[in-house]
């Protein structure tokens, strides 16, 4: 197993760069928002029934976010929707916007004619393909970015776009106090979490260490919930490692209850709660009974604050430190945190099939 320690055998580890891509998170967040603030948005885009969300993978976890960071703020809905179909309730009142990191995504695309078909208003966040050149030719609003990465190390760009264009449409205040610190808390975590540092003063290296051989269970409540979401894909990609995720107060109804059956699967598992000075206090008072009931039974639990005042800064500081936990988990599992061949292997295979 690689020494975390050794820099350069770690760098050699990681030839698509993820460790960069995952540094540059901050400074991905404040550049897309300066994207949206020349953003004109027409005045048809301003007063929606409700905004949905299409996505999938890397490309719908920015839509997830934006849902529960600003539920009881927006004055309209917001629903992320993935798959090929769009629901029967979207019509002509609604704006649907149409993430996709390469532009190409099928089942976006797919979601997206039919919100054409039915007169829908259309924004389209990407950096081109299909999805571009449909935009451009029809008219739609065009939130384009400029990243050659992966769609789950572009974070930064089809988050905080869905949060600027909410608020140039004037569905949301102006965030851009609060993703400044957002940025400062992510870079003032950073120091303690890049390569340079040592385990024995790096956290996310020490959990990592803790879940080699194990399934990490991310638990999130409220608007950490979604982050639980995108540490869970974490794991899968980067790490290439079984993992899961639930939604406190949910879990109290029926997760609870399965902890201690079968008993093999106890040494193999780790829950890791993610927990928020925000949280309503009965989800804190929940976040101790269930602690010590995963204990009771001999679960591994290990838990992570968010950092910074504001719900954006620790929603953001979370997302930052289980990326690096995710890749130093990759680089311990011997595995390139960058590329994804079975996800490649099925989009060849169905492509294959017409």
């Amino acid at each position: 197993m690689l020494d975390l320690n050794d820099v350069d055998a770690l760098r050699r580890s990681d030839p698509g760069e993820m460790e960069a891509r995952i540094r540059e998170l901050p400074r991905q967040c404040l550049d897309a928002w300066r994207i949206t603030q020349g953003l004109q948005v027409p005045e048809g885009y301003r007063s929606p029934r409700r905004v949905v969300i299409l996505g999938m993978g890397g490309s719908a976890i920015g839509g997830a976010l934006l849902a529960g960071l600003v539920a009881d703020a927006c004055p309209v809905p917001i629903l992320p929707v993935g798959g090929y179909d769009l629901p029967a309730y979207v019509g002509p009142e609604d704006v649907v916007v149409a993430s996709s990191y390469s532009g190409n995504t099928e089942e976006t695309l797919s979601a997206t004619a039919q919100a054409a078909e039915r007169g829908a208003r259309i924004a389209a966040v990407t950096t081109g393909g299909h999805l571009a050149a449909q935009a451009e030719r029809e008219g739609w609003l065009l939130l384009r970015f400029d990243d050659r990465s992966t769609p789950r190390a572009a974070l930064g760009y089809s988050f905080t776009l869905l949060l600027g264009l909410l608020h140039r449409m004037g569905l949301l205040r102006d965030y851009g106090p609060d993703l400044k610190e957002a940025a400062a808390a992510m870079e003032a975590w950073q120091q303690e979490l890049v390569p340079e540092v040592p385990t024995p003063r790096n956290p996310a290296k020490r959990m990592a260490g803790q879940l080699v051989d194990r399934m990490p269970v991310v638990y999130g409540a409220g608007f950490l919930a979604p982050v639980a979401r995108r540490w869970k894909g974490q794991f899968n990609e980067n790490a290439k490692n079984w993992s899961f995720w639930e939604e406190l107060p949910e879990l109290n109804h029926n997760a609870v209850v399965g902890y201690g059956i079968p008993e093999g699967i106890l040494e193999r598992v780790s829950v890791i709660l993610l927990r928020s000075s925000l949280d309503h206090p009965r989800i804190q008072a929940r976040w101790e009974v269930t602690k010590e009931l995963l204990l009771q039974e001999g679960v591994m639990v290990d838990e992570v604050w968010g950092r910074g005042e504001g719900r954006l800064a620790q929603m953001l500081a979370l997302i930052h430190f289980g990326d690096y936990v995710s890749f130093y988990l990759a680089i311990l599992n011997g595995a390139d945190p960058t590329p994804v061949p079975p996800i490649d292997d099925l989009k060849r295979r169905l492509a294959e099939m017409g």
